[in-house]
């Protein structure tokens, strides 16, 4: 009987000592994997949401007042930093400007009229005028929503959707963007926005 009970303590024993093994090397498994899995997402996001052109958006991000972050997510969301990049709009370069636009921008910077709407190809004029364009904007409306939206939709929609109760309950703020690609357009913007904050402030 005694020699029964002892066989059953030292079995209890070792499947004690099994189950902590087991244990252990989930605890082991999980730690790793979140780690790896860390490091791959933060990877693909570096991938995905890149810094370039950084001295020509740190200057004229600079020189307008305009969050360097927010020039970046421009520039992802337009055209994915192709210099090159033309929408079916005609819209150009990596900010995506329009040849009106370009050519009211010109005007107010004071360029002389030698300077042709090719010049959006061109990385630095193209930031430059890009930079100005929300920075203006910015100045111009009072919530950083209003001012991407006006970017993408233009002005005179923007201030119209402020001015209409179904659209803004303060004539400030826009609580719905009626149009449905100026919507996508303002959440892709956030997101990219979001991303670059968090990529290349802190750790995520």
């Amino acid at each position: 009987m005694r020699s029964l009970y002892y066989k059953r303590k030292k079995s209890s024993g070792k499947g004690f000592f099994i189950a902590a093994i087991i244990i252990l090397i989930a605890l082991i498994l999980f730690f790793f994997g979140n780690a790896i899995y860390k490091t791959v997402r933060e990877r693909y996001l570096l991938n995905n949401y890149p810094i370039r052109y950084e001295r020509l958006v740190e200057k004229y991000a600079s020189e307008n007042h305009v969050d360097k972050f927010l020039v970046y997510a421009i520039i992802k969301t337009e055209s994915n930093f192709k210099s090159d990049a033309v929408s079916d709009m005609g819209a150009r370069g990596l900010m995506q400007i329009m040849d009106e636009t370009f050519q009211w921008i010109r005007f107010r910077l004071g360029d002389s009229e030698e300077l042709e709407f090719d010049a959006m190809f061109d990385p630095e004029q193209n930031i430059r005028y890009g930079c100005y364009l929300i920075g203006y904007l910015s100045r111009y409306f009072e919530t950083d929503d209003a001012a991407i939206c006006a970017y993408h939709a233009g002005v005179g929609n923007v201030d119209s959707w402020l001015s209409n109760p179904k659209y803004s309950s303060d004539g400030i703020n826009i609580d719905t963007v009626p149009t449905g690609d100026t919507d996508h357009y303002l959440k892709k913007i956030k997101k990219a926005l979001n991303y670059y904050q968090i990529l290349y402030t802190e750790d995520i």
